[in-house]
């Protein structure tokens, strides 16, 4: 039911700005991508742009997007990288380690997953500086973020077990990756339902087809969006949120990970709540209609 996880638009399908001539890509300048790349409007998207990209990773990504630019890099290479950091991130935080040394392996998927945040913003600028938006750009980009929550949540599993056995950790960090990948299959198939319906994407009506038509859902729908506990399962927060875990697992000294456990627990009760509430809350929207 919650606002984050609905309509989430991948960041490769804002649309370009028209035929506005630009420097070739060996001759821009930051001011240029700025120009470019981050159309209008770009940080205040509510539904898709992430809470870190507007406080700074969009200050940043410019940059490296130049960069990226100047080394020839397309947005389908830059979008890859990102699959590969979100993937590593996953199996760093999955190495058997205790102590101070699941910090580290904590702290390098945190490290990874800003890598991953920060390329999901520049292939979309370097697309939309380069007039390369394409469809198969924005598959790449929902599959990317699919292959990086569930990889990451996976390897919380495998580092609340302790070790690459299997175990009840194990289960319940793949039944979390399960839930996330519920949660985006939702969203991206009402897209799916309307266009093989022949209804335009995007319902009439705005924000009101989102909203439940049952005044109960809705406001149930409303106080899970002001709790913002989904956001648990996202791969920046969780990754976060693991090396705050670990942390805590250092300064107990206990001889199990406990507060990597609690989260491992934590983050499979929203998963599959998120995943039964946001099903809810599109069958008793307009988004169907």
């Amino acid at each position: 039911m919650s606002r984050p996880t609905e309509a989430e638009l991948p960041e490769r399908e804002t649309p370009d700005d028209g035929g506005e001539p630009r420097p070739p890509r060996r001759a821009a300048r930051v001011a240029d991508i700025r120009r470019h790349g981050q159309p209008p409007g770009l940080k205040d998207r509510r539904n898709e742009e992430h809470w870190a990209g507007r406080i700074y990773m969009r200050s940043l990504s410019p940059y490296f997007a130049w960069a990226a630019l100047r080394l020839g890099f397309s947005p389908n290479q830059l979008t890859y990288l990102m699959m590969v950091c979100g993937v590593l991130a996953g199996a760093v935080v999955s190495l058997p380690a205790s102590g101070t040394g699941a910090l580290w392996t904590a702290l390098g998927g945190a490290v990874l997953i800003q890598l991953y945040l920060l390329l999901d913003c520049i292939d979309g600028e370097v697309a939309r500086y380069l007039r390369q938006t394409s469809v198969g750009g924005v598959f790449l980009d929902r599959i990317g973020h699919y292959l990086s929550e569930v990889a990451l949540l996976t390897g919380l599993g495998f580092a609340a077990q302790g070790g690459w056995d299997t175990g009840g950790y194990v289960e319940l960090g793949l039944l979390a990756a399960l839930g996330a990948a519920l949660i985006k299959a939702e969203t991206d198939n009402v897209v799916v339902a309307r266009a093989k319906s022949g209804l335009p994407a995007d319902p009439s009506g705005g924000d009101r087809a989102l909203r439940p038509r049952s005044t109960r859902i809705a406001l149930a729908r409303q106080a899970a969006s002001m709790l913002k506990f989904h956001r648990i399962i996202g791969a920046v927060e969780l990754s976060l949120l693991i090396v705050a875990a670990a942390l805590l697992d250092v300064v107990l000294g206990t001889d199990t990970p406990a507060a990597t456990r609690v989260l491992t627990v934590a983050v499979a009760v929203v998963a599959v709540l998120q995943t039964l509430l946001h099903l809810i809350s599109i069958l008793a929207s307009r988004r169907l209609k």
